[in-house]
């Protein structure tokens, strides 16, 4: 996959906050060397996040966010300041750009305070060191103040001075908090073994592509140089006739999980799409114990479908229309049933007794760890589309034996 065509969910994802009129789209374009974001001496410029994915030596692909000014004031002003923090939920790094010529504001004071209880890497970038006789930000004040100028990066966005600077601390940071390179089922199986893909192609698919679930699972195994077989669920059982050896695994869409399944002789392992990507974004077992609260659902209960992308609604839309009548055959209650979709996801879920959230392939780690904390902190069960679909056709444990150490959480 080249970085052009790198998913921005598997960009290193950069956030520039701070106060109206600090700079920080200025700095964006200067670090990026393009016009990223509208410039201007009027406070409030930006009004909503700005995104750009690009490549960034020394970084590789990264998804640059510039934000409204954090101070930013009214009732739209709220609103910006809303979209902010949401933002931090979704970011590797943060930029906190601050107006050397000021200082450090409270207002700049209580966001490094949000970023830090968020637990993410930060830099604190001076900017405007042009407009102040002496390089560096005014003799600080207090010790907030002291203590952020000894990893501070003082810049000009204005004559670029600082900027190489700034770029070579990100990429300090970005190796820091690097992991290993995860794999999402090529560590499963050995190179030179067959993988069946059972890819529907329905109303729902895309026309000309396939979705990105599959398109990273395809370049997963190839990439481990193992052999893959892509059909359609109509295809399948013959297919599986014609192979001369079992395949080492197969890998389905959950949408026809219990057919496949059915049409799977047992000694074969199989598992889903959805549930690989719990893997791979890091909260598989979370998935696995969450989905239990299904059994517990009770006339009017509430539960939230929630999906990491946006797309036109079919007829037979999974998350809207599939999974809310698995769940009323499953359960034969009164379910009430709410979504929601891209990057809207409600802080407050105390309403809700299960949520039930797609494989969360167009979400980077970070937005969706904030999301399964969220539930968690407010005691709400977590799953996933893969999970659920295969726990309410009963062949959970079946779809989950190739993964390591993970028969302890079926006990």
């Amino acid at each position: 996959m080249s970085l052009n065509s790198t998913p921005s969910s598997e960009r290193l994802h950069i956030g520039f906050f701070g106060m109206r009129n600090a700079g920080k789209s200025s700095v964006v374009n200067a670090v990026t060397e393009q016009e990223v974001s509208v410039v201007s001496a009027v406070k409030g410029t930006t009004t909503d996040p700005v995104q750009k994915a690009m490549e960034l030596l020394p970084l590789g692909p990264i998804l640059i966010i510039d934000t409204p000014g954090f101070d930013d004031e009214g009732n739209l002003g709220e609103l910006r300041v809303k979209r902010t923090k949401q933002i931090l939920n979704r970011s590797d790094v943060a930029i906190l750009v601050v107006d050397s010529t000021t200082g450090m504001s409270r207002g700049d004071k209580d966001l490094l305070d949000i970023i830090k209880d968020k637990g993410l890497p930060y830099i604190v970038v001076y900017n405007k060191i042009d407009l102040i006789e002496a390089l560096g930000a005014p003799d600080p004040k207090d010790p907030v103040e002291i203590e952020e100028k000894r990893t501070a990066v003082r810049v000009s966005a204005e004559t670029g001075e600082g900027i190489s600077e700034l770029k070579e601390r990100l990429a300090a940071i970005a190796a820091d908090s690097a992991a290993e390179e995860k794999k999402i089922v090529s560590d499963l199986v050995r190179p030179g073994e067959f993988v069946v893909l059972v890819i529907p192609i329905d109303k729902s698919a895309p026309k000309g592509r396939l979705i990105l679930p599959q398109q990273q699972v395809i370049r997963d195994l190839l990439d481990a140089g193992v052999n893959v077989l892509s059909v359609r669920d109509t295809e399948y059982r013959a297919a599986l006739g014609k192979m001369i050896k079992d395949p080492a695994l197969v890998i389905t869409d959950s949408q026809v999980f219990q057919k496949i399944n059915d049409e799977t002789p047992k000694h074969i392992p199989l598992t889903s799409f959805s549930i690989l990507m719990a893997r791979y974004k890091g909260y598989l077992e979370d998935a696995i114990e969450g989905v239990t609260a299904i059994r517990k659902l009770q006339d009017g209960d509430k539960i939230l479908i929630s999906e990491g992308c946006t797309h036109h609604r079919q007829c037979e839309d999974i998350g809207t229309v599939k999974i809310p009548n698995w769940i009323k055959q499953f359960t034969n209650k009164d379910i009430s049933i709410e979504t929601s979709s891209g990057k809207s996801f409600p802080e407050d879920l105390s309403e809700y007794k299960l949520i039930i959230h797609c494989g969360a392939c167009m979400l980077n780690e970070r937005e969706v760890e904030y999301r399964k904390s969220c539930a968690e902190d407010q005691y709400i069960p977590f799953t996933n589309y893969g999970t659920a679909i295969a726990f309410m056709n009963g062949i959970l444990e079946r779809s989950l034996s190739i993964i390591p150490g993970i028969e302890k959480l079926l006990k």
